[in-house]
């Protein structure tokens, strides 16, 4: 479809240079048969003349064919004609050509390519073909310049600030938000950086012709505005993929815009034609330039919902606190007929940290998507395709698409390609930053401590060993000392005390030494003794844990069972927690012990699975481990719980004859009244297996910190604007250099796609376009001063480079006979337009809305209207209003194309609101296959008719 499109635009300037052609040889011919007519037919009847003139040049100006066949019926007018024509006679035989093929004005840049008369028709093809070339090249050129202009505009509107918010918790949080208003740089710096060739352009002519009008900068501009609104809007309807729709966002803004890119036109109608008819006076102008920052204001207040706009068009929704306020901002009015997707919630924080927070929140659901589909891969490696997917996914400026369509026509590739590359790196550093003081370690002293610092053995176990470690430099000799010291348990009745030095030669990380623990047959509690680090040796420091604790488990009876703790406090990411049970005061004999959990505020199937069983604990075996699978929600601020439960703790069945016995004696001891136990029969009666205090635990999900601290800052450095600038000259120029493939899929990730090389087209366009890039490559990198610096040196260049275009366009016209009204409104606005064309396709695509292809238009023909036109005639009037003189501007062609525009613009966007509140459509672009075909097909027939009758008018074929 892509494809067809081009060859569209390319047979289309195929068409304009072949009428042009046609025009020439029309003209020439005109001229030969009134060499002939004055050189040898002067004795034939005026009528006669009149008549084979008139059917030789179908063009001639609207003066000479009143002249030749006269409006009275008169017996004088003849011989008037006759008068006209001698006199024609007089002033031109020695030169006819200058009265029918019009003298070539001196270009601002371009010197006029001499001779100018008196040449062939084979000349005037061959000037007429190379400047046709020319200015193919230029509007290349000065895409290419528009779009490192566009990028510094991006940089500059992307600058954010640092806020501190409140979160629902009263928890401070510092957010970075835009410092630019979305709707203020649409409409300021964003439609100067689409539109600069059309401004610049209108701006240059006025001063290239001595601050006189001219036809090719107004021309070029109604032009753009007739094309963007009826072609654009067009191709991007039927652009949407089959059962997709898109509708306007900011419809406030863009009944604005709507509203003011009409008026303009009928403004330039008034001034023209209604107020003071062929002269624009001083107020005029000024007016005119004024009404852009009126319709930046006026479009800001309605999206803010300032002033009247508060009390219109009032949604209501349900906040967190249950209470019914009015709704505000873009999901409620994009949503309006169909109702939010997503619950919003009211905050006194403002737009900003809302956009903040909606924004984490796309990241949280990528992430999930992403878990489920590669539920083996690593969080990291999650959250860097996460990163990149949400890079990709969020919504991006008109600067965004229209440098990405520029490349992907001059062989610069795809975007995507530094997507990724900035998710990698974006990533890496968040995690260098949250991990920097884990390698601050490399610069402590040599540390030594016990790992791990605590031991549970049992009495039987005969010895155990404890681990001492070394980290930092082991590259030296090292030594310490350690020491058994008493608890609960005494050396000498529970264990053998020990005293020594532990050496560690160079190399060596790590020592062990045994503990030797003293069994025997009497119950008893539980109990503990520690061992100790001390003295090291120079240069060493002793780290926690510097002191092991060893706990000694009973295990002549069956034991006591509970939690280690009452609360555990795990992140949603876990995956599976193994809670334990500890088994103390004892390990004889099998015990079996049954476990459950209950919801709390957490629910299973929902934040955790469901346990329910039991655990055999086997003969002197003291702990064990119930196996909770937490399910991830990705969720940001999660602080939810639930209970596990153990029951009553039993002997199994299957146990030894010595625990059969002992079940039996117990049974008898539990008949007995309280007063008649002895102390044996207490001691047996504790040999029972029964549970001890902490038999409910209560499991705490919340987000990980890290996690979260990932999430705020990988959000935070989510702006695509670094992917479209550059930070060194080096860069540039590689990228100059480079052939990239041009990815159709745009961002559509698809992972098992091979890897892509250059398309023979890829490499065509690059040659072609290889000047543009090296030359460009010299413009300072956006790194510089926020984007400052490459804003005023791109625009600079823009200006230059839209000068010859001026030049080479009036010498086009000049060559071929094509009036610069023609020239401007037909081709220098179609070769300036196109690229928006490709940038609006990419973003009807794949935006969620339609401002990007149909907001940004209407904005787009009122600024340049206001700012374009506005500035120039204001430059122009000034300067003839202090000269004493009046700055004078015949209406002609392009009076009548901006009245005709107004009449087209409002059907447009009549049947865009219609389509729009449609129930068969519901959306401005995209919807049923038949009716975006139909809709298209009116918009395409607008702009054909418009252009073939604006032709006509201006070479007087039809006379309004």
């Amino acid at each position: 479809m892509q494809l067809l499109l081009k060859s569209i635009f390319t047979c289309a300037l195929l068409v304009i240079f072949v009428y042009a052609t046609a025009q020439s040889l029309l003209k020439v011919q005109e001229s030969e048969a009134r060499r002939a007519y004055l050189n040898g037919t002067s004795t034939s009847s005026s009528s006669s003349s009149s008549s084979n003139l008139s059917q030789d040049g179908h063009f001639l100006s609207r003066r000479l064919r009143q002249a030749m066949h006269g409006e009275e019926g008169e017996e004088g007018a003849p011989s008037q004609m006759e008068d006209d024509l001698n006199q024609l006679m007089k002033t031109n035989v020695d030169a006819p050509d200058k009265e029918e093929l019009r003298r070539c004005s001196v270009g601002l840049v371009l010197p006029v390519w001499t001779p100018e008369f008196n040449i062939s028709l084979g000349d005037r093809l061959i000037r007429g073909f190379v400047y046709f070339v020319l200015l193919i090249y230029l509007f290349v050129g000065v895409s290419i310049i528009a779009d490192r202009f566009m990028a510094a505009i991006e940089a500059i509107t992307s600058i954010e600030r640092a806020v501190v918010v409140k979160g629902p918790n009263n928890v401070k949080q510092v957010m970075h938000v835009r410092i630019w208003n979305e709707t203020v740089a649409n409409l300021t710096l964003m439609a100067l950086g689409s539109s600069a060739p059309e401004i610049l352009l209108s701006v240059i002519e006025i001063y290239a012709k001595d601050f006189e009008s001219g036809d090719l900068g107004p021309g070029t501009i109604v032009g753009s505005a007739a094309y963007n609104l009826f072609m654009i809007i067009a191709v991007c309807m039927i652009w949407i993929p089959a059962g997709e729709v898109r509708r306007i966002r900011h419809l406030r803004v863009f009944f604005v815009t709507a509203l003011f890119s009409i008026f303009a036109y009928v403004w330039l109608w008034l001034i023209l034609s209604v107020f003071t008819p062929g002269v624009i006076l001083v107020w005029e102008a000024i007016v005119t330039l004024l009404f852009f920052p009126l319709t930046v204001l006026w479009a800001y207040i309605a999206e803010r919902r300032m002033l009247v706009y508060k009390y219109m068009d009032k949604n209501y929704r349900v906040n967190k606190r249950g209470t019914v306020v009015a709704g505000e901002h873009d999901q409620v009015e994009m949503d309006a007929e169909k109702g939010p997707k997503h619950p919003m919630v009211t905050s006194a924080r403002g737009t900003d940290a809302e956009a903040f927070d909606e924004a984490r929140r796309e990241y949280i659901t990528v992430l999930t998507e992403l878990r489920q589909k590669y539920p083996d891969a690593d969080l990291e490696q999650l959250e860097m395709m996460a990163q990149e997917q949400v890079l990709a996914r969020s919504s991006k400026s008109r600067a965004f698409y229209r440098i990405q369509a520029t490349r992907k026509m001059v062989g610069s590739g795809n975007l995507m390609r530094k997507i990724q590359e900035r998710a990698h790196s974006d990533l890496t550093e968040v995690k260098a930053q949250l991990h920097a003081g884990d390698d601050d370690e490399a610069d402590d002293p040599i540390r030594m401590y016990f790992e791990p610092g605590h031991y549970t053995v049992m009495e039987n176990c005969g010895e155990f060993e404890v681990r001492v470690v070394r980290r930092g430099d082991i590259s030296t000799y090292a030594s310490v000392e350690y020491e058994t010291q008493d608890g609960t348990a005494s050396a000498g009745t529970d264990f053998v005390g020990r005293k020594g030095l532990l050496s560690f030669p160079p190399g060596v990380d790590e020592q062990r030494f045994r503990i030797e623990v003293i069994d025997d047959d009497v119950f008893e509690e539980d109990e503990c003794f520690y061992i100790r680090l001390f003295n090291p040796s120079e240069g060493v420091k002793l780290a926690v844990p510097m002191i092991a604790t060893v706990m000694i488990l009973d295990d002549d009876h069956a034991g006591i069972f509970a939690f280690t703790d009452s609360v555990f406090e795990i992140t949603e990411s876990v995956g599976k927690f193994e809670l334990k049970v500890m088994r103390y005061s004892g390990a004889r004999g099998t015990v079996i012990v049954p476990y459950w959990t209950e919801n709390d505020t957490a629910t299973d199937a929902k934040d955790y699975e469901e346990a329910r069983g039991e655990l055999i604990f086997e003969n002197n075996e003291s702990e064990k481990f119930i196996d909770l699978y937490i399910l991830e929600e990705s969720s940001y601020e999660k602080d939810v719980s639930f209970k596990v439960h153990i029951g009553e703790p039993r002997l199994a069945p299957d146990s030894t004859h010595y625990h059969d016995e002992m079940a039996a004696k117990i049974m008898e001891v539990e008949k007995k009244s309280v007063q008649d136990l002895t102390e044996l029969d207490r001691i047996l009666l504790l040999s029972k297996p029964r549970n001890g205090e902490l038999t409910t635990a209560y499991v705490r999900i919340r987000e990980s910190q890290e996690f979260k601290a990932t999430v705020d800052k990988l959000v935070a450095k989510a702006n695509v604007s670094a992917v479209l600038g550059t930070s060194s000259w080096k860069e540039q120029f590689k990228d100059a250099l480079t052939v990239i493939p041009a990815d159709e899929s745009e961002f559509d990730n698809d992972d098992d796609a091979e890897e892509e090389v250059p398309s023979c087209f890829s490499y065509v366009s690059h040659f072609i376009c290889l000047f543009w890039k090296v030359l460009f490559a010299f413009v300072p990198p956006t790194d510089i001063c926020g984007g400052y610096v490459t804003f005023v040196v791109s625009i600079f260049v823009i200006g230059v480079i839209t000068a010859i275009i001026g030049d080479a366009a009036s010498y086009f016209g000049c060559a071929l006979n094509i009036k610069d009204s023609v020239t401007a409104i037909l081709f220098v606005a179609l070769g300036t337009s196109i690229p928006d064309t490709f940038a609006s396709m990419i973003a009807a695509k794949h935006d969620e809305g339609a401002d990007n292809c149909i907001g940004n238009v209407t904005g787009s023909n009122a600024v340049n209207v206001f700012l374009g036109i506005g500035l120039a005639w204001t430059i122009a009037a000034v300067y003839h209003s202090s000269h004493g003189a009046t700055f004078n501007v015949e209406p002609g062609t392009i009076g009548f194309a901006v009245a005709l525009f107004c009449g087209e613009a409002l059907i447009a966007i009549f049947l865009i609101m219609f389509r729009r509140w449609h129930k068969g459509i519901g959306a401005e672009l995209g919807g049923p296959k038949v009716s975006k075909y139909i809709s298209a097909a009116i918009l395409v027939f607008l702009w054909v008719f418009y252009v073939v009758i604006c032709i006509l008018e201006a070479y007087d074929v039809i006379d309004v």
